[in-house]
């Protein structure tokens, strides 16, 4: 591994053992490997990423809020698993502590690890925020996803609905746009991200060419860019 590197590949190892003996007790015993393999490693990239992050925004925060827990909450879920088997950050809006609210995200799980940006199942005043602006200004939101360099880098991914939603007539010009549900771009990425030592500069170059979506849904829900 490359000297300087943030992850190395004891992180997805640990994850992947973690997948198979998801217990509290299996964890207790490997608390340690998961604090010097997963979560200092994440905590010093996301120190090192403040940096190129306020480059491309001021109004994002990197801190150590920006990595998830890796308990799982499982009060409503049927799988009663306590842990996460991925590690997940999250750039939030320096406006909002929802998040849902326009952010960047960054996954790393083994054989599945990506970049995103976005919104993801925004509340419900957001989400009417944003169709509304998608169907007053359908130019501007088609200009937005169709940027040469973030067609080249990311796709859009999340839940759509099968019809156009109510609010808006079915034969409206933006009627498939209309639908989505989540307005998230995605590129996944090698495992060899990860683990590359220029990884911040790397992260924030894929960012970077989101800045036209991400521009559009601040504006949509009315924070700054």
């Amino acid at each position: 591994m490359a000297k300087g590197a943030f992850f190395t590949e004891r992180a997805f190892r640990f994850l992947k053992e973690l997948a198979a003996n998801n217990t509290r007790e299996w964890f207790a015993e490997n608390k340690a490997r998961y604090e010097e393999d997963l979560k200092v490693p994440a905590l010093r990239f996301i120190e090192a990423f403040a940096g190129p992050l306020a480059d491309i925004s001021p109004h994002f925060h990197a801190g150590p809020r920006s990595l998830f827990r890796i308990h799982r909450d499982t009060r409503f879920s049927k799988d009663k698993s306590p842990y996460k088997t991925h590690v997940g950050v999250q750039f939030r809006h320096d406006r909002s502590k929802d998040v849902h609210a326009p952010g960047y995200y960054f996954h790393l799980e083994p054989g599945s690890c990506f970049v995103a940006l976005g919104m993801w199942h925004p509340e419900p005043a957001a989400l009417r925020r944003v169709r509304d602006r998608i169907a007053e200004e359908g130019t501007e939101w088609r200009r937005a996803i169709d940027d040469s360099r973030m067609r080249k880098t990311f796709e859009l991914e999340g839940d759509r609905l099968s019809r156009v939603p109510k609010g808006f007539p079915a034969d409206h010009p933006m009627a498939e746009d209309l639908k989505w549900k989540d307005f998230i771009a995605v590129r996944r990425v090698p495992q060899t991200f990860v683990t590359d030592p220029g990884l911040p500069g790397e992260l924030a170059g894929l960012y970077g060419r989101g800045t036209p979506l991400m521009k559009f849904l601040c504006s949509a829900v009315q924070v700054p860019f």
